[in-house]
């Protein structure tokens, strides 16, 4: 996986990222003449410099001679107009952006899950379902949201920053420096304290990760719990865990709106200059009530696009933390080859021959050698017994031969064919493995009992005309965010694996 969140987005959102920065540019002038039409209004329409009524009509507007009743309201029609087509633009770019974040999402919990099955069975002793589940369902939440926004917002609120700015600058250089006047402070203070929140919200994520590790071990192991009386000393340790959440979530509850207040007591701050100064102007005749009314409510609009980027800066800082905590978890050097898995021949062949196994040792993680040696050949099929006392690696041996463990050293062959180059389509069909505690699946016995026989849809799924529609959609959705292509609604069941030729002799 891509080391860096934004390699990952323009990997798989390059397109939409695009798009949606197109569509902020084009918004920009509907955006401007919307900001200059105030000013307009009320200089041209309402005689705005000192009340002055004696202005020239009719008046030529869009090759229209128009009184001043009219060309008010052909004015205000405008406005209004304006305020639908950028009401617009917002619309369509906030819905885009939120199913291009969903379908980036979806892609990233989907790789994910595709990389815990290619885990090798040891890394499952050193990670415990219930981590798994939180970084999957909950630490990858957050990142979908700023997946659809990662370019497009600073893109689209900058780019309004930018014509707010400008339109300022146009109206007054003077106001124009006010308004801007106090953001180098904003931009020096907020990312350092950000920095701060963002560390604590790294230790907030890894210390909630082990209390999900801790609960799972104390709900499976609560029968130990109960037959030592340890509960109390169960409970102690949950409290204290609990306890440190706490004082990290209040360290960053206090900074988090002390920056608040800051920015809140700038924006606030700035009007100041705006009456005081722009007040000056007017009574001077430097500038007209109009342009100075245009200047206020341009600057009324400052406010969302800064605290937009304020919080995309530091969602991005927190999205950077949250994605290279989950590549660390999930990128492991024993990593099991995904052609494997992915992989299946036309046809599955037959192992048959002997089962060689040369040489095969495996040891664990800690350095315990459990198997030295070990040789063994025989013929297929075979009736074989492995005997040997606790801990003599008969298990472990099992598995190798079904391909679940991989010899530290060694090679097992199966007729001509070396075990570990098969893909998993054939070791899944042509070698079977039984443990002593096999898992059993929510669903019915039936599920369970043909769990075996489900490794690719062999017939399609019978939809009405219109279930097939949604059906298709539903699937190329499914490809186009990089999930599985195949219909989980098909029939599965490989009836020519126990004989059968229908589900009624199954």
């Amino acid at each position: 996986m891509d080391k860096g969140i934004f390699q990952y987005v323009l990997r798989y959102s390059k397109k939409e990222q695009l798009f949606l920065g197109i569509m902020a540019a084009a918004s920009l002038p509907f955006y401007f003449i919307y900001l200059a039409l105030p000013k307009q209004i009320i200089d041209d329409a309402l005689g705005g410099k000192g009340g002055d009524k004696d202005l020239a009509f009719p008046k030529n507007y869009l090759g229209m001679e128009l009184e001043q009743v009219p060309y008010l309201l052909t004015l205000c029609g405008l406005f209004l107009l304006l305020v639908f087509v950028n009401g617009g633009f917002k619309y369509f770019i906030n819905v885009y952006r939120g199913a291009a974040g969903e379908r980036m999402l979806r892609r990233l919990r989907f790789q994910l899950l595709e990389r815990v099955l290619r885990f090798p069975l040891p890394q499952f002793r050193k990670t415990s379902q219930g981590e798994v589940v939180s970084m999957v369902t909950l630490e990858t939440e957050p990142l979908g949201g700023f997946f659809g926004e990662a370019l497009s917002l600073p893109s689209y609120q900058g780019g309004t920053l930018i014509t707010l700015m400008v339109f300022m600058f146009v109206q007054d250089w003077k106001l124009g420096l006010a308004a801007i006047a106090l953001y180098p402070v904003q931009g020096y203070l907020i990312p350092k304290l950000q920095k701060k929140v963002n560390l604590l919200g790294k230790e907030r994520v890894l210390t909630v990760r082990r209390l999900s590790e801790r609960i799972g071990e104390t709900v499976s192991g609560a029968h130990e719990i109960h037959a030592n009386d340890t509960s109390q000393y169960e409970l102690a340790d949950l409290s204290d865990r609990l306890g440190r959440i706490y004082a990290i979530r209040y360290a960053i509850y206090q900074k988090k709106f002390f920056i608040k207040f800051i920015n809140n007591f700038l924006a606030l701050l700035t009007p100041f200059f705006f009456f005081s100064i722009g007040g000056l102007l007017v009574i001077n005749g430097d500038i007209t009530m109009g342009a100075l009314i245009a200047v206020l409510s341009a600057y009324k609009d400052v406010s969302a696009p800064w605290k937009m980027l304020l919080t995309y800066y530091q969602r991005l800082e927190d999205s950077k933390i949250k994605y290279q905590q989950l590549i660390q978890k999930f990128e492991i050097p024993e990593l099991q080859d995904e052609n494997r898995q992915k992989t299946a021949p036309e046809e599955i062949p037959t192992l048959e021959g002997k089962l060689t196994a040369s040489n095969i040792s495996w040891v664990e993680d800690d350095g315990l050698r459990v198997l030295d040696g070990a040789s063994v050949s025989f013929d297929l099929p075979s009736h074989i017994a492995l005997v040997g006392g606790p801990g003599g690696g008969k298990s472990e041996f099992s598995q190798l031969m079904a391909r679940l463990l991989e010899p530290t050293s060694g090679r097992i062959t199966m007729g001509e064919k070396n075990v570990a180059d098969l893909p998993e389509a054939v070791i899944g069909r042509q070698v079977s493995y039984v443990s002593q505690e096999p898992y059993i699946f929510s669903g019915t016995i039936r599920d369970n009992l043909l769990y075996g026989l489900k490794h690719r849809p062999l017939r399609d799924a019978e939809y009405s005309e219109e279930e097939k529609s949604e059906r298709a959609d539903f699937m190329s959705e499914s490809v186009n965010s990089g999930n599985s292509a195949y219909d989980i609604q098909a029939d599965w069941i490989d009836l020519s694996q126990v004989g059968a030729d229908s589900q009624e002799i199954l």
